[in-house]
């Protein structure tokens, strides 16, 4: 078997400078809709169509990386990125904006499905969490190297051109790739992991799997989804009592980065311990109530409260992410690991496309603390399915002599 080593290096940073068009937009299209050539309230279809399309194409592009080579689906993947990176540079108006979008999202299912297939592929059940979380951690890294370098570009150089850079930047990924990235599936065996683990049921069929899916999906739609969106509204209403001579886009933009950071170190972190313990479903229950403990105490008025809850709840999105992608690939046999990750993927957009429309919906009902507060009460509900799914297997392992 290939060393994971040896695949992470060209695999994460393909993943992580795919990112850099992609996070520049949300970054700084809502203050630039005249440079793109669009009007204000053409932001948001914008910035969510490319998740609205993934919904649709995560399960056939699973499907598609079952069936065939993982490295050259993954490497198409990534110069589609650059093409769409290319199309915010050259052109301008909403409909080519929502082409480039759209063809973003065609590649980010090939990106992020690949890519988390791949390392699946060259770890085993006892180091698999510890891989899964360093590729996560490529992620967000990713993430805030393209938020924070496009926003300072934008500023300096404008928005073009920063498009043009950031098409340059993810081509580099892609040649990362291209040159050091190795196939994995020929060294897979589909029977292996029915023979190791015994017999497993298919994804559909996986009542294991649609949990860890949920979970992914009610993670995404708290941290991805309510807290991304709202968390600049909780920084205005809470802005008197940092008394700290910065603005709100500034506060916000620390608070996101930090969360970011509190996330990378986590997700390996959580994988690993979940390797040592040998109980995947325990430490996602941890990171689940940490969470929702993070919803409650950001609620509170006081600022140091509130760090501390914005550090749970990242501890719980970084962890949590890793965790349920570790469990897909030990829930089903190697030969249909790409649509388990696919549906995984897609509970995970789905999470994260509802929760902005709920959060805003709900905002002239019950305000941002009710909201945040049955955020709280979904990452419970969450934590209460892995508890079960743990209790059973404890249950079914004491029944065996485990």
């Amino acid at each position: 078997m290939l060393h994971p080593g040896r695949v992470l290096l060209p695999l994460g940073l393909g993943t992580a400078l795919s990112l850099m068009g992609d996070a520049t937009l949300y970054t700084v299209l809502p203050t630039h809709t005249a440079a793109a050539g669009i009007t204000l309230s053409g932001v948001g279809i914008i910035l969510s169509a490319n998740r609205i399309i993934r919904l649709f194409l995560n399960g056939p592009t699973g499907v598609a990386y079952d069936r065939s080579p993982r490295r050259g689906l993954f490497i198409t993947a990534l110069f589609i990125g650059v093409l769409s990176t290319i199309i915010y540079a050259a052109t301008s108006g909403f409909w080519p904006l929502l082409a480039g979008r759209l063809l973003w999202g065609v590649a980010w299912a090939g990106i992020w499905v690949g890519g988390t297939t791949i390392i699946l592929d060259v770890t085993t059940d006892q180091d698999r969490g510890r891989w899964t979380g360093l590729y996560q951690t490529w992620f967000f890294l990713g993430a805030a190297f393209g938020a924070f370098s496009g926003g300072v570009l934008t500023d300096w150089l404008g928005f073009t051109t920063t498009m043009w850079i950031a098409a340059a930047v993810s081509a580099i990924g892609g040649l990362a790739a291209l040159f050091f990235l190795p196939e994995t599936q020929p060294i897979t065996n589909p029977l292996k992991g029915s023979l190791v683990k015994g017999k497993l049921p298919g994804p559909r069929s996986n009542p294991r799997l649609w949990i860890a899916a949920s979970v992914q999906g009610i993670n995404r739609f708290v941290t991805a989804g309510v807290l991304a969106a709202t968390i600049a509204l909780l920084v205005q209403d809470r802005a008197a009592n940092f008394q700290i001579a910065l603005g709100v886009a500034t506060m916000t933009g620390i608070l996101l980065g930090y969360r970011t950071v509190i996330s990378m170190i986590s997700a390996p972190m959580a994988g690993s311990l979940s390797d040592r313990l040998g109980g995947r479903w325990l430490v996602t229950l941890g990171g689940l109530l940490l969470g929702a403990l993070g919803m409650f105490l950001m609620v509170r008025p006081d600022p140091g409260t509130l760090i501390i809850g914005i550090s749970l709840t990242a501890i719980s999105g970084g962890s949590v992410q890793t965790l349920v992608t570790a469990l897909t690939g030990d829930l089903v046999i190697e030969a249909q690991r790409g649509r388990a990750i696919g549906l995984l993927h897609t509970a995970g957009d789905l999470g994260s496309a509802l929760g902005p429309i709920t959060a805003y919906a709900l905002l002239p009902w019950i305000q941002l603390t009710g909201v945040y507060i049955l955020c709280a009460g979904v990452l419970t509900f969450g934590a209460v399915m892995a508890l079960w799914v743990f209790r059973s297997e404890r249950h079914h392992a004491n029944r065996s002599g485990v």
